[in-house]
């Protein structure tokens, strides 16, 4: 099969992108498959190896019979580049444009739950508008919270511009800092609970991978260095907690990846409180490939190595296409 690995893309994860995209395209070249480099520079150009390629509606993707996208955050897993490779009519791992786009706005997304009664953290949403008209307001909502809380841009990942605040004078600065990357924010509160993480695949039935713990080595909190600098934080695998809670966060995986409409890979995030009490925290439909990201750790734990998960991967992708084109539209 010929794969193009999409990769790079136009948010701050740029970089990101790159780094897990080199261990894609080796991982699907151990499974078997030729591999294209396809880059997303900054600006938004498409390349191949270098030279600028040209995208047609219904044409495909440079020959490719299936594509790989490894990108993160706004313009890469958002929906938009998903919306890009439905117009072309191609092949693709991961979630569709709905589902993508949900999943990429944390109050969306906990809106969703929410109506399901789905266990979480309490949060609320902040829009910048509101914010600058009526701040009073807004810090008084806010504080039925508690504190600490985290701020967070709500459609942007990988930790940037997230702050936890501990104090009430803390928390302008950060609102601020936060919407410097989006005008749509996130505050939620505290949990004290274990960060469990479980990796999820499939499509309509999926399954769910043994669930890791992370453990900081150096970090307060989980944060861009903890999740990327080698060292930075530990995972341990089965996460320790009792097999009917380790039973149920695998079945709360499977259950949101499906109750978001999500297809071929996804990395459900939790907070485990007082050993048992199972919240769910947040979905990355496209998480990192690289050497320290747990999606593809938590698989190699349970059995699946990485040329496997990636051959998975595509396999799955060519299945929801051939079923989605089995349809009238």
């Amino acid at each position: 099969m010929k794969v193009a690995v999409l990769a790079g893309g136009r948010s701050s994860e740029h970089d990101v992108s790159l780094h897990s995209a080199e261990s894609v395209r080796a991982g699907v070249a151990a499974a078997g498959h030729s591999v294209l480099d396809v880059r997303i520079e900054r600006a938004g150009a498409w390349t191949l190896d270098g030279a600028a390629i040209a995208l047609v509606p219904g044409g495909g993707l440079v020959g490719a019979d299936a594509v790989f996208p490894v990108l993160h955050g706004p313009f890469g897993e958002d929906g938009t580049v998903q919306g890009l490779l439905e117009l072309l009519d191609v092949p693709y791992v991961g979630a569709g444009v709905l589902a993508s786009s949900l999943c990429m706005d944390k109050v969306m997304f906990k809106d969703v739950l929410a109506a399901a009664g789905v266990p979480q953290v309490p949060y609320a949403g902040v829009r910048l508008a509101r914010w600058r008209a009526s701040p009073g307001e807004v810090r008084r909502e806010l504080a039925v919270l508690g504190l600490p809380v985290f701020v967070k841009p709500a459609r942007l990942g990988s930790s940037v511009g997230i702050a936890k605040v501990w104090s009430e004078v803390e928390l302008d600065a950060a609102l601020d800092a936060a919407f410097a990357h989006d005008s749509l924010v996130i505050v939620e509160g505290f949990s004290d609970g274990l960060e469990v993480e479980c990796s999820v695949l499939g499509n309509a039935a999926p399954e769910a991978s043994t669930p890791g713990e992370i453990v900081l080595t150096g970090s307060e909190w989980y944060d861009y260095d903890a999740k990327y600098r080698p060292g930075g934080m530990e995972l341990v695998t089965p996460a320790r907690l009792d097999a009917r809670v380790l039973e149920e966060v695998r079945r709360l995986a499977c259950d949101t990846f499906v109750r978001v409409g999500c297809a071929g890979l996804a990395r459900v995030d939790f907070f485990v409180e007082d050993g048992e009490r199972v919240l769910v925290n947040e979905l990355n439909t496209l998480p990192g490939f690289t050497e320290t990201s747990v999606y593809p750790k938590l698989w190699e734990a349970s059995g699946v190595p990485f040329p496997t998960l990636c051959d998975r991967l595509l396999t799955l992708a060519l299945e929801r296409f051939e079923a989605e084109r089995a349809v009238a539209f």
